[in-house]
């Protein structure tokens, strides 16, 4: 009897590691002083931009340019996008940083003007400070005691600090967060009295001689001083959109899980503003403009350029960047052409950072780069050959042959990626110029914009007799 042997899909997706574009990128490349390094964090080149963008960062993290707007203006494959991502991976997770495309805003279900409400609200956070009662200690005794009968639970935790000493009685609800968290005596505990969330803070130190089986990553900390109750100031982010989401709905905040919100009725918002305009005069509440990105800006129409021109101007609104690769172009939804897309009286409203075309050591740079972050061995040879077909062609197809070449290396069974792979992935794969020039020799073999297309001889033969019969 022969034995079936399956593979767990598991094992397999625990070893896929996902690579974007741009997920090299982890800051902005610069020093204490602002000033961008050649090669760091990803970022190659674009000194200028990126030391322009440096200053905007530290703007954007003093609170000093809210209701402004950046345009990233450049050709294709010149790092636009990366510096906006290296930006955001700067910012941290305290500012609110939102990217969308420009198309996004007409593929949904809402009005142009909602969907960049929507986005223009997810760029602004909101810190909410809370006085709550918290219970600190370490704990040196827990007895559960459980019914044979499977009914009520009930058991006593005995906490400590370097002062005082307590005993508390256990209810249902507390028993099943402290055996969540697996709490044990000699842990270190947090409570919050508002909801009873327990969270470990560590193992005390007069532990850690104790010979159990304790991982690497297990922390020691001290054992709390003072009083066990006390009053702790937390502070909660959330961003205005969620709050909107949370009013707007009946189910309060599961409406965040929903999925799609649809339309927020504008009086939400008015109280919303109203009320967080009070809580930041109470000192309860401080605002952090955030950064909302926006790419291949010119895709947008005349309508949301009007939007965005009066939404800088609101009380609360964020850091708006653009990115766009067009120069005199028409602004969409217009007849008059105008530069990078953008209606002038926008345009006047920006302040422009250009990126520029990259140079041979720079293509050469990045695409090693790439080739660390994708896990593929070159030789020197191999990574010269990519630079050269990165510059006559576009930085954009030389990194697509990366991959493409690797999987014809492991065909043969080689250690590297050589130059002959190269260059056979350049033969398989046509780049954008060799397309064009292909479609161009080739054109009578394509329906054309009558509708025309050559099928074989016998149309040529067809046509002959026509013009034979005619004359």
């Amino acid at each position: 009897m022969t034995s079936i042997q399956t593979k767990s899909e598991g094992s397999i997706l625990s070893n896929l590691s996902l690579i974007a574009a741009h997920s090299h990128i982890s800051g902005l490349g610069l020093d204490d002083h602002l000033q961008p390094k050649d090669c760091a964090q990803g970022m190659v080149g674009q000194l200028k931009a990126r030391k322009a963008t440096g200053v905007i960062l530290k703007m954007i993290q003093n609170g000093k340019i809210a209701g402004r707007a950046i345009l990233f203006a450049g050709p294709p494959s010149t790092g636009k996008t990366a510096i906006a991502m290296g930006l955001s991976q700067n910012l941290g997770t305290g500012v609110p940083f939102t990217a969308i495309a420009a198309s996004e805003v007409f593929s949904k279900d809402i009005s142009k003007t909602e969907a960049l409400t929507q986005a223009f609200r997810k760029s602004i956070g909101i810190k909410i400070k809370e006085e709550t009662e918290m219970i600190e200690g370490e704990v040196v005794e827990i007895q559960i005691d459980r019914s044979l009968t499977g009914g009520h639970k009930q058991g006593k935790l005995t906490i400590r600090t370097t002062d005082m000493e307590t005993i508390y009685e256990l209810g249902n609800k507390m028993i099943e967060e402290l055996t969540k968290e697996k709490v044990i005596a000699g842990d270190v505990i947090s409570i919050d009295k508002s909801n009873g969330k327990v969270t470990k803070l560590g193992r005390s130190y007069a532990r850690a001689r104790d010979y159990d089986a304790m991982g690497p990553d297990t922390k020691f900390v001290s054992c709390p001083e003072g009083e066990l109750q006390t009053r702790k100031e937390v502070v909660h982010t959330v961003s205005l959109h969620e709050i909107d989401v949370i009013n707007s709905r009946q189910q309060g905040f599961l409406a965040l899980f929903s999925g799609d919100t649809g339309e927020i009725r504008p009086e939400v918002r008015d109280q919303i503003n109203t009320k967080v305009a009070e809580w930041k005069e109470e000192g309860k509440a401080e605002i952090v403009p955030g950064v909302l990105f926006i790419d291949e800006v010119h895709m947008l129409d005349i309508e949301c350029f009007s939007y965005i021109n009066r939404a800088l101007e609101d009380d609360f609104s964020p850091i708006v960047i653009m990115a766009t690769n067009r120069g005199i172009s028409k602004t969409r939804g217009t007849n008059y052409m105008s530069p990078h897309g953008l209606p002038l009286d926008l345009l006047d409203r920006t302040i422009i950072i250009k990126t520029e075309a990259y140079s041979e050591d720079d293509v050469a740079k990045i695409l090693g780069i790439r080739c660390q972050e994708e896990e593929v061995e070159t030789t020197p040879d191999a990574l010269r050959l990519l630079t050269k077909i990165g510059m006559e062609t576009s930085l954009r197809y030389a990194s697509n042959l990366i991959s493409v070449s690797y999987q014809i290396s492991l065909k043969r069974r080689a250690s590297a990626v050589d130059i002959e792979d190269i260059k056979r992935s350049y033969m398989l794969f046509l780049d954008s110029a060799r397309s064009v020039d292909f479609l161009e020799r080739n054109s009578e073999s394509y329906i054309d914009d009558q509708g025309k297309v050559k099928l074989s001889k016998q149309d040529d033969e067809d046509k002959d007799k026509m013009d034979t019969s005619e004359a």
